[in-house]
């Protein structure tokens, strides 16, 4: 198998959907000649055309309403927008048509299209370049929201997105695009939308996290391990719909849970799988669910940035207050 980055797996899957199907398009900001802002569509173009692989203006709303246009007319666009908080203009066409198409027409039609988006922050990049505001999304009826957290869920996610006969959401975070290296299987193969994995099992605490706080977690579980505690991590990989059995199941099992997301605090995806533990794993608890976040605040200039998003000592530090408890 060869080795590839989350940025390779992700064009891997790319290069298979449209050289498998011709009614896969490509579409977005830079993302036919220069490759993508981060060079994930990079090559794409040069092997597929120009009008499959298309530069559009710098208009995000635009890009949403066309991919949308395309999928009701029976191709299968996979429309990348540069980053998270450039996304907003096309919000309004992902709420207010891309979610309903199915409802509103009684399913007569279906959108089977892939929204691509960067988030999140890390690089110093600041306001619009590093926004984690997914949640957002996940609170959308009628589309699913995935977060791939290494190069075999990248690839694998984006195939069953792009297969999937709904709107997919698939969110990529930057931190991890080429922090990450893994053997990831050549052939097509799909890693199952709403399914989370448990990347670690253990017996004394649960952690919850998804995309690049992953690395976090699993860092801060390396630690606690070292002091004798037995740490299990669950990967979300799916934030709508949540795999509801794992969070549960991992949750009665330990009966300590910490979740971990770099998003605002208020009603974060935190909240909301703090909300399942307490709903349906409560008499198993042994201490209060902790959420380690980020704040209620604008992502911070670069210097304030490490201050801003959660790191292992935050994680470590929240995991001993449910120890103690």
């Amino acid at each position: 198998m060869p080795e590839m980055t989350v940025a390779l797996a992700l064009n891997d899957a790319l290069h298979i959907a449209l050289r498998d199907d011709p009614a896969t398009v490509v579409l977005g900001e830079d993302v036919g000649k220069a490759g993508g802002v981060f060079r994930v569509t990079d090559g794409l173009q040069q092997r597929f055309g120009a009008d499959r692989v298309v530069d559009t203006p710098v208009a995000e709303s635009g890009i949403v309403g066309a991919a949308f246009g395309l999928a009701i007319a029976g191709l299968k666009p996979i429309a990348e927008l540069q980053f998270m908080g450039f996304s907003y203009p096309g919000y309004d066409q992902v709420i207010s048509h891309v979610g309903r198409i199915r409802n509103r027409s009684r399913s007569r039609f279906t959108a089977p299209m892939v929204i691509r988006m960067p988030y999140g922050g890390g690089i110093g990049a600041a306001e619009h370049h590093s926004e984690s505001t997914e949640a957002m999304y996940a609170h959308t009826p009628g589309i699913k929201v995935v977060v791939p957290s290494r190069p075999y869920d990248a690839k694998g996610l984006l195939l069953a997105a792009i297969e999937d006969p709904d709107p997919v959401i698939v969110l990529e975070p930057i931190r991890a695009y080429r922090a990450i290296k893994e053997d990831v299987p050549a052939e097509r193969f799909a890693v199952p939308i709403g399914e989370a994995s448990v990347v670690r099992e253990g017996s004394d605490l649960t952690m919850i996290s998804y995309g690049a706080m992953m690395r976090d977690t699993l860092s801060a579980a390396d630690y606690l391990e070292d002091d004798g505690v037995s740490v299990e991590v669950v990967d979300l990989r799916t934030l709508s719909p949540l795999d509801h059995e794992t969070i549960v199941a991992s949750a009665k099992s330990t009966g300590r849970v910490v979740v971990v997301v770099e998003s605002p605090r208020t009603a974060s995806l935190a909240s909301e799988v703090a909300a399942i533990v307490g709903e349906r794993a409560l008499y198993s608890l042994l201490a209060p669910v902790e959420r380690v976040t980020g704040h209620d605040i604008v992502v911070p200039l670069k210097r304030a940035e490490r201050h801003h998003i959660p790191d292992a000592g935050r994680i470590v530090a929240a995991a001993r207050r449910t120890l103690e408890a």
